[in-house]
């Protein structure tokens, strides 16, 4: 991890904390329940945002489906720590990456930021400093969901702390409330459009980068298909969220279908 990526993620994490507990501490519907004695709400507002920020370091820390040489996999298989690589056929050839000289699996690519090559390669995170691929695609999906509901309550608190006045008193007490509220919005917004396009690309097994790349991406020129990969939206969501081995999308693409989902 270099000392940019510690740098984004020290911002993320003093951000997050610092509104919540802004919102816990000024006079908001939170701060009214806790004189009353209601801790529920505010215990659960807690809770969401630490589980948004462990969310943010686990997809930020964790093998997005970096493609190992490969006599890294099998010293991994022999010490029993390797993940499960899938077969290909055996008349399959792959493409070897001018940069990491790893033989590269069909849709992997080379992220110039991580110095490896990743499968199913969607995109670079620059908030995360970390690709989304293959391995933590679908935990980055969760990560937006919780990430958004957070986003969602906390523009609730911070709008029902705000009163409307025009003085410059109402100003400075209301200051950090408004400032919130339009961080909180923007972010919502950004949020909110990543997670609904994820979700069209992932209903149509396609990546970001296959969708803003199509023209470049050989196989996919090449492919007498719009979309090899698209099983349908089912088995598409199924074999996103539900699989737990990596995908011979070989086998997809040439039809050769008889990958465990």
């Amino acid at each position: 991890m270099g000392p940019g990526g510690r740098w984004v993620r020290a911002a993320h994490t003093a951000l997050s904390a610092a509104l919540a507990l802004g919102l816990l501490l000024h006079r908001t519907d939170l701060q009214k329940q806790e004189e009353r004695g209601e801790l529920l709400q505010p215990l659960i507002f807690v809770l969401l945002v630490l589980c948004s920020i462990l969310l943010y370091f686990k997809v930020s820390l964790m093998d997005p489906g970096f493609v190992k040489p490969e006599d890294e996999v099998k010293e991994g298989e022999d010490k029993g720590q390797g993940v499960v690589i899938p077969q290909l056929p055996g008349d399959t050839k792959l493409r070897r990456c001018g940069y990491c000289l790893v033989k590269q699996p069909m849709r992997a690519k080379h992220c110039q930021q991580c110095q490896h090559c990743v499968r199913r390669y969607d995109h670079h995170c620059p908030w995360l400093e970390n690709c989304v691929g293959e391995r933590n695609h679908p935990l980055f999906i969760v990560y937006l969901s919780v990430q958004l509901v957070v986003l969602l309550w906390g523009g609730h608190v911070a709008w029902s702390g705000l009163y409307f006045e025009q003085s410059r008193e109402w100003l400075q007490h209301n200051i950090f409330l408004l400032v919130s509220f339009l961080l909180i919005l923007i972010f919502t917004i950004v949020v909110l459009l990543l997670l609904v396009s994820h979700l069209y690309l992932i209903s149509c097994n396609t990546t970001t980068w296959e969708f803003m790349s199509h023209h470049r991406i050989s196989y996919l020129r090449h492919s007498e298909l719009e979309n090899p990969f698209d099983q349908g939206i089912i088995l598409n969501l199924w074999r996103f969220f539900c699989s737990r081995h990596l995908t011979a999308w070989e086998n997809i693409y040439f039809h050769k279908n008889t990958e465990p989902v």
